[in-house]
């Protein structure tokens, strides 16, 4: 009962969090990782083993990948990064017909998730306020800019005065001009989420967003408050929606009003502050798909657990280059 966490990079943490759990319920059952430079990547130097896999955009990506889980008995796999997960649930069914179950949401939800006017509207559908969208000919400063589909706030621009704004942003059509929310009157939050393999909700961490660096939190603590209540009545279920979501929020530091901003249909690389604070989201996943157990809704983790982050180094001895 092995499992596979793909494109892994740094993702120390999360593979650390299911060795621990497997380990519980399957002692000789091992975390397995794949990356494209396996012997570049912390992750996979922290797995029980790790392996080489073809880019996500090589022809060959797939067979590669459904190989290597039939060939190390690998029974789950967990994607980690926004662009793996439309290949994975087009080819879901290929994927479980190998005896494989990719923990990935359905093909519509995850094409909501990857394009922001398309999750705006989902939003709305839930009755989730969203930032105005601006055309490039008719806004009002401040506004906000990204990208209709990306991660790690590249392309991500604040824009407080006109001077700010370049013949790039209005000549990118993947740019999208939105309302300005103002860090001042609202607190950031990433939540958690655990949808079951029904897609209901099963819990909910809000972790406010104290430090970001490179588009990640790096100084976190979790909150009990009144997104707990909000995201259990307007998102209690989605279609198709399964396993670890992390979704962003704005919230008003003293009237509630909330925003919806993001969903990443995947885990989060905040996760861990979620996972340390006993909101045991790989343990659930390995009741769910390998011992075929019901996951009860939990709300007892840990309030105001402060997490700072650190840089630390794995050494590989004898390294070739």
């Amino acid at each position: 009962m092995n499992i596979l966490i793909t494109c892994a990079g740094r993702r120390v943490s999360l593979v650390r969090a299911f060795q621990q759990e497997l380990k519980k319920v399957f002692p000789e059952g091992q975390v397995l990782t794949a990356d494209y430079e396996p012997n570049l990547s912390s992750a996979c130097q922290a797995s029980d083993k790790s392996f080489h896999l073809p880019l996500l955009n090589d022809a060959n990506y797939l067979t590669a990948l459904i190989d290597l889980c039939v060939s190390n008995n690998v029974k789950l796999i967990i994607p980690t990064i926004d662009t793996e997960l439309a290949l994975l649930s087009r080819n879901k069914q290929t994927i479980l017909n190998q005896g494989i179950t990719p923990i990935v949401s359905s093909a519509s939800f995850i094409n909501i998730c990857r394009d922001k006017r398309k999750t705006q509207n989902f939003f709305s559908k839930m009755n989730i306020n969203v930032a105005k969208e601006y055309s490039k000919t008719d806004y009002k400063l401040p506004l906000y800019i990204k990208p209709l589909n990306g991660s790690r706030s590249v392309d991500n621009f604040k824009i407080l005065l006109e001077e700010d704004l370049t013949d790039y942003h209005f000549k990118n059509d993947d740019l999208i001009f939105f309302e300005y929310i103002d860090h001042n009157k609202y607190d950031e939050f990433t939540c958690d989420l655990y949808y079951d393999k029904h897609s209901t909700l099963k819990c909910v961490v809000p972790r406010k967003r104290i430090a970001i660096r490179d588009g990640e939190v790096n100084k976190g603590v979790t909150q009990k408050n009144t997104l707990l209540d909000y995201i259990n009545t307007n998102l209690g279920f989605i279609e198709g929606a399964v396993g670890c979501l992390t979704a962003q929020f704005f919230k008003h530091k003293e009237n509630d009003t909330v925003y919806g901003i993001e969903i990443n249909a995947r885990f989060g690389g905040g996760y861990p502050l979620s996972y340390l604070s006993g909101a045991n989201y790989p343990k659930w996943i390995i009741q769910e798909y390998l011992l075929d157990e019901i996951v009860e809704s939990f709300t007892d983790w840990e309030d105001n657990l402060l997490m700072l982050r650190y840089d630390s180094e794995i050494l590989v001895h004898d390294f070739k280059a």
